[in-house]
């Protein structure tokens, strides 16, 4: 049997006025979803279990069969598996966004999608800067960055996800609780060095907007994983562009397939990714192919460019990953969102998010497109999301 899983993030979403009262799952010409929709089960899946942050993390975890509540100790150590960071228990690691803030709000969490160049240099001089301060910096991808803080073992930390914030105040979402005072003493220095940076010079003499300083937070210490393959039993390879499902695919015993121009944004190389992922399943049991441009869309305020986005994912990996599929004897393929990401608020929602899967042995319960509304329809729902692995892969 061979599997796929194609994890379209943050692609649900609420009805918008600039769509004429429809989702973008709506709006967007997907047939090849709407396929996988239309000849297998269709519904609902609870991926943010109740009293956790909605996002990539907990909600990737889910539908990857993994209960949040078990193996979820924060977003940055998952990205810290990604770069193969070793964190002691003394040691706390923090995700790092660099960040645009305005008036005292939080306008933009990802400073503009700053350029690689750029962000390597800040990153570079922030870890020579601030290493008296017990952190070390490691380099991400553009916006993307990890810290680790050493000594931090009485450290107790409630911390925003600057996504989740947007044109909100800073001050009232500010890092809270035990140690507090130590993170934001390193957000300030770090936007202290940052406002005098040659980097922003430049960004300012060409007129874009500013890199104001860091944002920490999705901290946390390592949990062990058990591997998909133990768990589930296929052995598998994950192709994606961000360091959380980097660090998942690590934990979780897979192999990493890098696609060049993949950059987790609107810009990505899906056709790379489609034909990555179709090639794939030659060598293994097991493909997830995970594409982050609906997510981004979303995070703009852009209903149109999430609809663009959904529609290349369709085209350009739903599309060559069904075609292959469909030259093996018996296969199933999986389609699920982790959460929606809201284009009105630009932030994520625990509303659970549809899922479908066709493929050897499942008849179709009546869905006929991959929307939110026709996954209601069939009143099916996966609860708790964790479990959706299990009955996708063993039903």
């Amino acid at each position: 049997m061979k599997y796929a899983i194609l994890l379209p993030d943050g692609a649900a979403d609420e009805p918008l006025p600039k769509l004429d009262g429809r989702t973008p799952l709506e709006a967007a010409l997907i047939p090849n979803m709407d396929s996988v929709a239309a000849s297998g089960l269709l519904g609902r899946a609870v991926t943010i279990p109740e009293g956790f942050t909605p996002g990539t993390d907990v909600g990737t975890l889910s539908v990857l069969g993994y209960d949040p509540h078990r193996y979820y100790s924060g977003r940055a150590p998952l990205e810290a598996a990604a770069k193969g960071l070793a964190v002691r228990p003394d040691q706390m690691i923090f995700r790092c966004n660099f960040v645009t803030v305005g008036d005292g709000l939080m306008r933009d969490n990802t400073a503009g999608h700053i350029a690689q160049d750029e962000a390597d240099a800040l990153i570079s001089d922030l870890d020579a800067a601030l290493r008296g301060d017990g952190c070390e910096f490691h380099s991400g991808v553009t916006y993307r960055h990890l810290m680790l803080l050493k000594d931090a073992a009485g450290l107790a930390l409630r911390c925003a996800p600057p996504h989740d914030i947007i044109d909100q105040p800073v001050t009232k979402h500010a890092p809270s609780g035990t140690g507090a005072e130590r993170v934001t003493g390193i957000m300030e220095k770090a936007a202290t060095l940052i406002a005098g940076h040659p980097v922003n010079r430049r960004r300012q003499e060409k007129g874009k907007a500013p890199v104001t300083g860091i944002w920490l937070w999705g901290q946390g210490r390592p949990t062990p994983f058990e591997s998909f393959a133990s768990r589930f039993g296929p052995k598998g390879a994950v192709i994606t562009a961000v360091d959380i499902l980097r660090g998942m695919a690590n934990l979780m015993g897979m192999r990493l397939i890098e696609v060049p121009g993949a950059t987790g944004y609107i810009d990505t190389n899906y056709e790379g990714k489609g034909r990555a992922a179709a090639r794939a399943l030659d060598e293994f049991d097991l493909v997830i192919v995970h594409v982050e441009a609906a997510d981004e869309a979303a995070h703009m305020g852009s209903p149109e460019e999430k609809v663009k986005a959904l529609e290349r994912i369709d085209e350009a990996v739903a599309g060559p990953l069904l075609e292959r599929l469909r030259r093996f004897p018996e296969w199933r393929v999986l389609v699920a969102a982790d959460h929606p990401t809201e284009c009105v608020s630009r932030g994520h929602s625990a509303v659970p998010p549809p899922f479908c899967y066709a493929g050897a042995g499942i008849a179709p319960n009546g869905g006929a497109r991959f929307t939110e509304a026709a996954a209601d329809r069939t009143g099916l729902w996966a609860d708790p999301g964790h479990e959706l692995m299990e009955a996708f892969i063993r039903r």
